[in-house]
Order: C-alpha cells, then structure tokens, then sequence
C-alpha cells in the first residue's frame, strides 16, 4: 500500500507518528508539501489530474477576474478585491461562506462586495463552474499559505484561462510563468500580471493542462508507483500492465 496525503502536513505530531512507520511509502501532491515530514517513506510526487473532458476550454478574452475558493483570509480574497479594483476590473468570487468564517466574512469582504464590480455568486457546482472559469480573464490565486496542491488551478488551466498567483506552496509547481499565468509576489506584481494577459495564449494553457494534468496521466502514475511496490516486495512476480 501507499498513503497519499491531501492536506497541509505541517501539524503539530505528525512527524512523531511516521516516524513510527518508517517502512510505509507515501506520495506527495507536490515536493513543497513533503517539506514538513522530510523523515518520510516519500516514493514519488504525483499531481493531481481532472477527466480532461470534465471541462472544455473558451478561447475567446474573458471580461472578468475570478475567484474561486474558501472565503478565509489565507486564500486572498481580499487581496483579489484590492487588486481587481487597481486593475479597473470586474470581480466574481464563487465561494460559500464557511460557517466558521462567517465573522471574516461580515467584517472584511461583506462590505467591499457591490453586487456590480465586485460580485458574490455563491458556490458553483462542475457545472456552472464551466461558464465561471471560461469566461474569465483570468483566476485570481492570491494565497497565503503552503497550499499542498491548488486544484482550481489546473480547473482555470482546462478551461484555457490562465492563472495569476502569488509564489507560495505548491503554485510554482504548477503555474508556468508567463504561458499558463503568471507568479507574481504582492499585489502591485498582480495588478500589473493583469495588464499582460493579452500575451498569453489560452490554447496553450489548455495543451499544457492536456500534457500536464489529465485524469489518465495521474492514473498511470499511481499504476508504476503500485508495481514497483509490488516488485520490490515480491521481486519474481510479474504484473502486467492493462491497457486503458
């Protein structure tokens, strides 16, 4: 067996509890999410991958940003609001409201939200999440924490919109700076990313999802890593690949 992750790993005991499986073999979502537990069994990074159906891609120019995630000061949405503001753009944030973040919420984001630049849409299932992502310019990605993985970004990526994020977590592993976004450090960097949307190719950020971040890929990826498993543990045991 393997175990893989989903989540932050820097919480308090964890080292102390695989330490005390020295021989179980984990996988990374990203090499900035194993940096917690270096004591580990790590066997390999593999990233997340989507149905590459699941989401078509728009070509066309979006007339928006967006924002798509918890509404929780680590994921930036009110850096999202100040830097759509500098940019003279529109905002969409679908998100729901955390029940525990609802304090946040009505103190920092309620007031800044409009109903006209800066717009709340409320969750969005797969979906409408097609038209939220593919109609946008870009998605705003303005974390401040070692996000693990980051899955709305390879989501904007299907859709063929690029993604403008700060450096932080797992994001320069999976942004390719200047062909599906831009990483960017503040929001002086991020309002200026904005103006340079227009050299971006959303094809190319819909190929590079296709090369990079399919279902299929993701799959085939956990299949080596479970025969070398096997291989190892039984080494004249001869497991076939199946064809997919």
């Amino acid at each position: 067996f393997l175990t893989t992750t989903h989540g932050r790993l820097d919480l308090p005991g964890l080292p102390d509890v695989i330490r005390q499986f020295p021989e179980a073999s984990f996988v990374s979502i990203s090499d900035h999410q194993r940096l917690p537990l270096p004591d580990a069994k790590w066997i390999g990074t593999i990233q997340h991958g989507l149905p590459s159906e699941l989401l078509r891609p728009s070509y066309e120019d979006g007339s928006y940003l967006a924002f798509l995630g918890r509404l929780t000061a680590e994921k930036g949405p009110e850096d999202a609001i100040r830097i759509a503001h500098a940019a003279r753009m529109p905002l969409r944030i679908a998100a729901k409201i955390p029940r525990a973040e609802t304090a946040y919420f009505r103190k920092h984001l309620e007031p800044r939200i409009d109903g006209e630049k800066i717009q709340l849409i409320g969750e969005v299932d797969d979906i409408k999440k097609q038209a939220f992502l593919s109609e946008a310019a870009a998605l705003l990605f303005p974390i401040d924490w070692p996000e693990p993985f980051g899955l709305v970004m390879i989501e904007a990526m299907a859709c063929g919109t690029p993604v403008i994020a700060y450096r932080s977590g797992s994001v320069p592993e999976v942004i390719e700076h200047g062909v599906t976004g831009f990483i960017v450090e503040n929001e002086e960097q991020a309002v200026k990313a904005v103006d340079e949307l227009g050299k971006l190719d959303r094809r190319k950020v819909r190929a590079r999802f296709e090369e990079r971040f399919t279902a299929r890929r993701m799959a085939r990826q956990y299949e080596q890593r479970y025969r070398e498993l096997v291989t190892a543990a039984a080494p004249g045991f001869n497991m076939q690949p199946q064809e997919t």
